[in-house]
């Protein structure tokens, strides 16, 4: 099943695999004198909801998952949302350009379209192009928490998380007042400010945010015909979250959070001052109640507004509304949890290259149950959804998981799910879709082992995720009158190996992963386009007299630029950062960050450049 997967680790001279695998090693060896530390158990206990959308702690997931907290964020001060996530396991990214700039994400070697992203609860999406979250469009600075399930998750989302799910989650006020501000600037002029407070009395939860971002940048193109201009960007954020604790057990939660993103980028072949220009809002009201200790409900509405216009070369514009409704309820049987939820989504594109103005939304109607349980060493988890889409009628999903911990610190799990995505409207009905496009599908198969031990990890997971019906802007096909056009042409096998360690040893904390995959076109046997077969980040921390310093290294395979490429056009490549942080006063701390230490020049997309050696520096103030 993964042999293919093994034998794409034979090439990469790009990279220092000796150096990885020694790494790995010795963290195997090292996992058994770890010891115990009050923040990792802690850790251990972390509870969490992206999974099944019901909450349970991180230890009994039986999918696999990675949590990055606010203080894993603060030691990555100065860097986009983005840039965080390309160094978590089975994450790669590509940009055209600096931040700002148009961002795709690949999770386990599928587009981002394939990711279902969330921000507290609220779905963001667009209908526009190929689909996916607007990565390049989301406030690094106003995030708390990210939640990343990978794997296919439509039994419990529906539509898109063929992936898997992506959730960020905004501050929570508690007891008493918190104020912060923070201030930095670094290379190519970069500067950033956030300010905020949260708190709580009585009855009444908040926590208020705001965040100013820019940077001169650079030349977004590094050869060819373009505007040879430094491409800078702006980004001014808020977000509120307020909670009324109605009683001892129901509460109401308003959560809101825009941002606006002008960023410049370089058109094909164009010598104008080309910008991009993004809006995105999020809007999102939920209540909850505790009826009795065994059962419980959450009603919640949403809704998120995406905004992409263009000016310079082409004038471009284009708007998705998404809504949506969720009507969950939650039983406690026996060893688990019963949830049953009714979810309703609508969509609306406002485009100006929809050539049929009547096409312009879609809705989904869902109903999933599931049901997760733990009989002593044993646990499942089993899930069923069905949606009925207004253009293609229904679509079943499922999923069933199992995990065995045969031993104190060690835990194998299997899983088997499915997931769809139907074309988005500009895919159906612009100038270059097909209204008979058909949704895509995909089904998911994969098995772990995890050794955990007081707050140290390592684990093993190996997957085959095989979608067909993709869809495709391919030239010479199709019927839409041109000379390409988005067409069902493609079947998928998303295979690989992610290799994942922790562990603690004194005042070093090291941490790492490695992912060795075969994302392939199954009808030419290509890989897809720019991903790698092989990738890592590995690093350490060290706290040395009041300071935690850190070094890590980020490494990735040569890719294919576009699918119809015969040679790899884009070099692997290695890097290494640099980070100390240290409280300069009690409740000032000092952060600064030196990326790409070499210089290294690397390329993620064709004929567009990336940083190169970059500094930052920055002041946090939170009281204590």
């Amino acid at each position: 099943m993964f042999s293919n997967v093994l034998k794409a680790g034979a090439v990469a001279p790009a990279l220092p695999w000796s150096a990885v695998s020694a790494a790995m090693l010795c963290a195997v060896a090292a996992a058994a004198q770890a010891q115990e530390s009050p923040s990792a158990r802690a850790t251990l206990e972390e509870t969490v909801v992206s999974a099944t959308r019901s909450e349970q702690r991180l230890s009994d997931v039986i999918a696999d998952m990675t949590v990055i907290d606010r203080d894993q964020l603060d030691q990555q001060a100065g860097r986009s949302l983005e840039d965080v996530m390309a160094k978590l396991p089975g994450v790669q990214i590509t940009r055209n350009g600096g931040p700002g700039t148009e961002t795709g994400l690949y999770l386990r070697g599928a587009s981002k379209q394939h990711t279902a992203v969330y921000i507290d609860g609220i779905r963001v999406d667009v209908q526009n192009g190929s689909g996916g979250a607007q990565w390049e469009s989301l406030p690094v600075d106003l995030i708390e928490r990210i939640e990343v399930l990978r794997g296919p998750a439509g039994a419990v989302y529906g539509s898109d998380a063929l992936a898997g799910v992506v959730q960020v989650f905004t501050k929570r006020g508690t007891a008493g007042v918190q104020p912060f501000v923070g201030l930095g600037a670094g290379e190519y002029g970069s500067r950033k400010a956030e300010a905020g407070i949260s708190g709580a009395q009585g009855m009444v939860d908040y926590a208020l945010g705001l965040s100013y971002a820019e940077s001169h940048g650079f030349d977004s193109k590094n050869r060819g015909v373009h505007n040879e201009d430094r491409d800078g960007y702006t980004r001014k954020s808020a977000n509120a979250r307020v909670g009324l604790q109605l009683n001892a057990d129901q509460r109401l939660e308003l959560t809101a959070l825009t941002s606006r993103t002008n960023a410049g980028y370089d058109a094909s072949k164009s010598v104008k001052d080309d910008r991009g220009l993004r809006a995105l809002d999020a809007y999102g009201l939920s209540w909850t109640a505790q009826w009795t200790e065994r059962f419980r409900t959450r009603l919640s509405v949403s809704e998120s507004t995406n905004r992409y216009e263009t000016s310079g070369t082409s004038t471009y514009e284009a708007e998705t509304r998404l809504r949506t409704m969720l009507l969950q309820n939650e039983w406690l049987l026996g060893p688990g949890t019963l949830s049953l939820a009714l979810e309703r989504r609508e969509d609306t594109l406002e485009n100006t290259g929809l050539k049929n103005t009547s096409h312009r939304d879609r809705d989904q109607t869902g109903v999933a149950i599931g049901y997760g349980a733990k009989f002593g060493t044993h646990s499942v988890q089993l899930n069923a959804r069905s949606d009925e889409d207004s253009d293609f009628g229904r679509k079943n999903t499922g999923g069933i998981g199992y995990a065995w911990a045969f031993a104190p610190q060690l835990r194998a799990t299997a899983s088997t799910s499915t997931g769809f995505r139907v074309p988005s409207l500009y895919q159906r009905f612009s100038d270059y879709g097909d209204p008979a496009l058909a949704p895509e599908e995909s089904l998911n198969k994969e098995i772990g082992l995890r050794w955990a031990d007081q707050g140290n990890h390592l684990g093993v997971t190996l997957y085959r995720n095989k979608l067909q019906n993709l869809v495709s802007y391919e030239k010479g096909l199709g019927s839409c009158g041109k000379t390409s056009c988005y067409v069902n042409v493609e079947r998928a096998q998303l295979q690989g190996i992610t290799l994942t360690g922790a562990y603690r040893t004194g005042r070093l904390k090291w941490y790492g992963s490695v992912d060795f995959q075969n994302p392939t076109n199954e009808a030419t046997g290509k890989l897809l386009e720019r991903r790698s077969r092989r990738f890592a980040t590995l690093g350490v921390d060290a706290a040395v007299h009041g300071w935690t310093l850190g070094g890590e290294m980020q490494a990735a395979s040569r890719r294919y630029n576009a699918k119809d490429e015969q040679v790899m056009s884009l070099g692997g490549y290695t890097l290494f950062n640099l980070s100390a942080s240290t409280q300069v006063a009690r409740d000032l701390t000092l952060t600064a960050r030196i990326d790409n230490l070499m210089d290294r020049a690397y390329t993620l997309a064709q004929d567009y450049a990336t940083p190169g050696r970059t500094f930052w520096v920055g002041l946090k103030w939170l009281p204590r």
